[in-house]
Order: structure tokens, then sequence, then C-alpha cells
């Protein structure tokens, strides 16, 4: 049974910048796909950046490229998500899961095989303006 847990939500001011992490069980995380999604209130959740299993390969959602890195420590099986520039519009509940991966596309890889659909409690971003 695949378990996420993600952490380094917080409150930070418009500008500044914080690194999510997400530590991951119950699957081959080296062979995984992984990604960052986040829904906000009021709004379906949404496909921020993914990863492909030996970090080769990345995908971004235009309304973070450029602000945000995503990168993996398969040792560690531990996913990372650095967000730096924040805005107001980036305050969601920011979760992990395995992903479908490609350089254009993402979407959540329990979609696909049921073995893989696991979401963890999130972790909170608030951006203050």
């Amino acid at each position: 049974q695949v378990q996420v847990v993600e952490s380094g939500g917080g409150l930070v001011q418009a500008g500044g910048s914080l690194r999510l992490s997400c530590t991951a069980s119950g699957l081959t995380f080296d062979e995984a796909g992984m990604g960052w999604f986040r829904q906000a209130p009021g709004k379906e959740r949404e496909g921020v950046s993914c990863i492909t299993w030996n970090g080769g390969s990345a995908y971004y959602a235009d309304s973070v490229k450029g602000r945000f890195t995503i990168s993996r420590d398969n040792a560690k099986n531990t996913l990372y998500l650095q967000m730096n520039s924040l805005k107001p519009e980036d305050t969601a509940m920011y979760y992990c899961a395995a992903a479908v991966c490609g350089t254009t596309i993402m979407y959540r890889a329990g979609a696909l095989d049921a073995k893989l659909d696991a979401w963890g409690q999130g972790t909170q971003v608030t951006v203050s303006s």
C-alpha cells in the first residue's frame, strides 16, 4: 500500500521561498515518476510539477515555470519541491503522488493503476501579499 507524507509548508510573504518534502513508501520509488499537485480553496486539484524515475526529465505547469524546481533523492525515497518567488496565488494545500510524467504533460498515476492511488495529508502553503 502506497503511503506518502508531505512536509515543509508554512506561511511566507510574497517573494519568499519554501522547500517541500515528500517521503514515499509502499512502491518502488526509484522506478516511479513522482509529482506535486495542489488544491486551492474552491478549486480543483491541479498538477504543479513532476519528475521521471531517474530525474532525467521534469514537467512544470506554466504558472510555476522558472520559480519552482522539483528534485528527488531515490536513496531516501524522497521528493522535493523548491519554491522561490512565491506569489499569493500559490496558496494551496500541496500533495505529492505517483505521476505519469512527460515534458509537456503530467497526471496522477493512480488514475491508471489503483495500486498507486494514494494521497497524503498534504502540506499547507500560504503566501501573504
